[in-house]
């Protein structure tokens, strides 16, 4: 008997989270097996270590617990990676030798697997004087440039892209620039980005009064409120970005107000830190706890509950111990407050098996006095934790019962921290779960409603053909189980039937028992008027949430995994999700034809040769595997490494066309080089190039783009249907959706943020 409720589940755990050795040999036999070495590494903070194995193995056993990703795919593995899966930088001196100082940072942390978020907001504007060198500063958004450009240039560990969070102050004079910079399809790709929105802002919005933008007590502009607010609402409107932060209440509300402050959050929002600031994750799946699921009697266990927040409490805080940590500032960091991420996945799931519907006045009520009971035992907990082991080192009772999150408690919570203290200075998020929530059988993400009862992917086989499996929510599918075809009650609702409202309702719900913040996308419709999104960011500043990030399907965005309805307003699979997926990378034949490309790079004593060789399927030639060769030894291990991930993609299958995309789009910061009369921006974006130009002779991609032919998708899109929004970077296909402000694959999982 498989313990995975569904081959999704299966499929992610063996690309994501399974060990294996270099060459692709799983050490990892089951899922058990990862379990056990999470468990094992875990317990070797422990004085008995084999007790908590047993405990923290329970806990972990049919995904009750999900640590988040990195500490999934991380820990007992002796491999050098963080199993933090965010962090906020340094703060960005306003001096050119110090901004490439925080480059550097940037880099070595992305190297190994974490995302990042910074506050360019302490840079000096666009056109201000440089003193001692007689220019004007080309303000913060070319130095974002800077680190976009980087960040295409870095894998992180665990196959995935670095992801960034770029903030600016709402007062700063380049805000105007940086709310419409995603305007720009090709520019700043690789951040999130968010406007820190003050109190005195949203005074001023509400007020129609004026408001300066400034720096180091200089102002620039004087503009109106409520105008710079529109241009922040019409940006995300048309582009679902910039997301807003309400960074003066994420500081009112901070446990640590009395000794740091805030300025930046994690890649998606989760996460408000101070510099070099690290937060690790893991979610708490309700959707496991629920007893009697769709009976009168359906609840969930409460004991049960307390004993696995419990738990995940002490694992989550051995990883302080047992993390590495990519810069020494952020073990510091780390250590001095102890912080932990504890969340939930399944919410919505949970609500289902106990017959409420997302969004209600009932549900909300319910997912409150739910998260009240894990903040409630988290913090128990910790206290516990810090009679045995100690509290952080940063802990002054007095200052800390002062602060804002815990005026909330339960008086006999707040008088234990006092007399014992508390191990953990901040104790719950709620993050981004797209990838371990179908890991754990395709439950609700997060806090999230249902975004699809089910959906069909089609699966490409070694031989070429396609079987299509249907991918069933996780409480959809104990319905089916225990009721078979009987039809699905009319408390069953999805991300598409909602109204925004009830979105922004669910998130003030469980803001209060969240101590950090929470990462949700609030749905709207295609067609919301204009008036009605901006009250959607109105209700939640209204209502105490401590950012909003919105999602509107349209041109620009795309359109992702519709869902059709029937007659009586049944969300039924949806029939137009192209997948194409491979389950295992195709096998090599004995003999492939291919082409081999020389090119010669200005000031290069060697040229790099190409050799791109092709396989055939089902009729079609499209690149099977890649060879970078040079005698310059300089390039030997960036080009083996090259070789060994474009061959990897192209083996998976799908449209990899996007690999092109992204080689072209790298540039050198010591400058490019012109070649045929082009200006050609790094050795890599050359190498781009060598690829498309051979995918455009076997005819695979157009020679104007980056469309694959055989795609009809493609075709549909040309002469007029809905752009599908963009592929994904990690198997190329059109199945993108925004989960928690994050855009997640549902065919393979990929996601920026875990």
């Amino acid at each position: 008997m498989t313990r995975f409720a569904a081959p999704i589940a299966e499929s992610i755990w063996d690309m994501k989270y399974r060990l294996k050795q270099a060459d692709g040999a799983p050490l990892d036999l089951s899922v058990e097996d990862t379990w056990r070495r999470i468990a094992r590494a875990l317990s070797e903070q422990e004085s008995d270590p084999g007790h908590w194995e047993n405990k923290f193995y329970a806990a972990l056993e049919d995904f009750q617990f999900l640590p988040a990703g990195r500490i999934t795919a991380g820990a007992g593995t002796g491999r050098v990676v963080t199993l933090f899966n965010c962090f906020v930088m340094g703060t960005i001196p306003d001096d050119m030798g110090g901004i490439f100082d925080m480059l550097k940072e940037a880099a070595l942390t992305m190297q190994q697997g974490g995302g990042i978020g910074y506050d360019f907001s302490t840079i000096r504007p666009r056109g201000a004087d440089v003193k001692g060198v007689a220019a004007d500063a080309s303000g913060p958004l070319s130095f974002m440039d800077v680190w976009d450009a980087m960040c295409r240039t870095i894998m992180s560990a665990g196959s995935r892209r670095g992801a960034m969070m770029a903030t600016m102050r709402c007062d700063h004079p380049d805000i105007e620039d940086f709310i419409t910079a995603k305007s720009d399809p090709a520019r700043l790709r690789m951040f999130n980005m968010s406007v820190l929105v003050t109190d005195a802002f949203m005074e001023a919005v509400k007020a129609d009064g004026p408001w300066e933008l400034q720096f180091d007590g200089k102002v620039y502009h004087t503009v109106q409120a409520r105008d710079l607010w529109n241009r922040i609402m019409q940006s995300t409107y048309d582009y679902a970005e910039p997301g807003v932060i309400f960074i003066d209440r994420i500081n009112a509300m901070n446990n640590l107000a009395y000794c740091e402050t805030i300025a930046a959050t994690n890649p998606c929002g989760e996460q408000p830190l101070p510099p070099y600031g690290a937060c690790l994750l893991g979610s708490i799946n309700l959707a496991r706890l629920v007893s009697a699921p769709f009976e009168d009697a359906a609840e969930i266990d409460e004991g049960a509950l307390d004993e696995l927040v419990t738990t995940a409490v002490r694992m989550m805080d051995n990883v302080v111990d047992a993390s590495r940590f990519p810069l020494e500032q952020q073990a510091q960091e780390a250590q001095a407050k102890r912080r932990i991420g504890l969340g939930v996945t399944g919410l919505a799931d949970a609500l289902l098996m106990v017959g409420l519907r997302y969004g209600s006045e009932e549900a909300a009520r319910q997912t409150s006095r739910w998260l009240h009971r894990i903040a409630r035992a988290a913090y128990l907990a910790s206290v516990d934790l810090a009679r045995e082991k100690g509290a952080f080192p940063l802990f002054d009772a007095e200052k800390y019962l002062e602060s804002g999150a815990l005026q909330n408690m339960d008086e006999d919570v707040r008088e234990a921290v006092r007399t014992h203290g508390v191990r953990n200075a901040l104790l719950t998020s709620i993050a981004p779960t797209g990838t371990i929530s179908l890991y754990a059988g395709n439950v609700s993400s997060g806090i999230e409603p249902v975004f699809a009862y089910s959906y069909t992917r089609k699966v490409l086989q070694k031989d070429g053909s396609r079987t299509e499996e249907e991918v069933v929510d996780y409480a959809v599918q104990m319905w089916r189980d225990k009721y078979g075809d009987r039809d699905l009650p009319s408390h069953f609702v999805d991300a598409q039937t909602l109204a925004p409202s009830d979105h922004v309702r669910m998130q003030a719900a469980a803001q209060k028992w969240v101590d950090s913040s929470i990462s949700k996308t609030i749905n709207c419709p295609e067609d919301i008027d204009f008036d009605a999104f901006k009250d959607v960011y109105m209700q939640a500043w209204d209502s105490g949430c401590k950012g909003c990030t919105t999602y509107r399907p349209n041109d620009v965005t795309g359109s992702v995994l519709s869902v059709s309805e029937t007659t009586d307003a049944t969300p039924e699979a949806d029939q137009g999700a192209d997948v194409i997926y491979l389950s295992e990378p195709l096998d090599r034949p004995q003999a492939l034809e291919g082409n081999t490309y020389k090119v010669k790079w200005p000031d290069s004593e060697h040229a790099i040769y190409i050799t791109i060789n092709d396989i055939v399927l089902n009729g079609t030639r499209r690149p099977f595997e890649v060879f970078i060769n040079s005698k310059n030894m300089e390039h030997f291990a960036w080009t083996v490494a090259l070789t060994r991930m474009i061959s990897a993609v192209f083996r998976r299958g799908g449209d990899v066309s996007f690999v092109v995309e992204e080689l072209k789009a790298v540039f050198d910061p010591r400058g490019g080089a012109w070649m045929q009369g082009k200006y050609v921006p790094s050795i890599l974006a050359a190498i781009g190039g060598v690829i498309e130009r051979h995918l455009i002779s076997i005819d695979f991609i157009e020679g104007e783009g980056l469309g694959l032919k055989s795609d009809p998708e493609a075709e549909r899109v040309a002469v007029g249907d809905r752009p599908k929004g963009p592929a994904c970077p990690s198997c190329g296909q059109y199945d993108l959706r925004m989960v928690e402000g994050c855009m997640t694959c549902m065919n393979c999982g990929h996601s920026k943020c875990n």
